[in-house]
């Protein structure tokens, strides 16, 4: 406990918590967004008749999206990190985690059913690109995961005078 005094409140006892959330969760999700970022680059379908194959640039336009967002929610981690008063914002990390998991659906579904041709009529094979992406979605996933898991800002705390301390309603405590 550390004795803060402000106007009107001479010497009131003010509860500092230090607590902040590991970066272990965000360094394992970043690894899995760049690593869903390169994959794009690689082949994702091989056509067996003979044509080249196609990389997931040609293949789909939701493949760069997805990874283009990745890096959209990286930034946002990274400044919640710096900024939020625990290391980091648990929506925000929610909605990387979920994010994360539709990206491994998608390179799931690619490794079952490879899409890109089935307007065209080609039979297409899976290639090396769908499962670098889907590592990379994968940790991109676990990552945000392991994020949420960690303390947020707004945890509910009762100080030892029975004052809820949660960020409901406390702003003067």
């Amino acid at each position: 406990m550390a004795t803060s005094g402000t106007p009107g409140t001479p010497g009131r006892n003010v509860e500092h918590d230090t607590r902040r959330a590991k970066t272990t969760g965000l360094a394992v999700a970043a690894v899995g967004i760049v690593i869903f970022n390169v994959a794009p680059f690689f082949n994702w379908v091989n056509p067996e008749e003979g044509a080249d194959p196609r990389t997931g640039y040609e293949t789909d336009s939701l493949v760069p999206f997805i990874a283009y967002l990745g890096i959209g929610l990286l930034i946002a981690l990274v400044y919640a990190a710096r900024r939020a008063r625990r290391g980091q914002h648990r929506g925000l990390t929610l909605v990387t985690m979920a994010v994360g998991i539709a990206a491994t659906l998608q390179c799931l579904a690619f490794g079952i059913n490879p899409m890109g041709g089935l307007e065209r009529g080609d039979n297409l094979g899976v290639d090396i690109g769908v499962w670098i992406g889907l590592i990379g979605a994968l940790l991109w996933a676990v990552g945000a995961f392991l994020l949420a898991k960690e303390i947020e800002g707004d945890d509910e705390r009762v100080d030892t005078r029975g004052y809820d301390r949660s960020d409901r309603g406390t702003a003067g405590l």
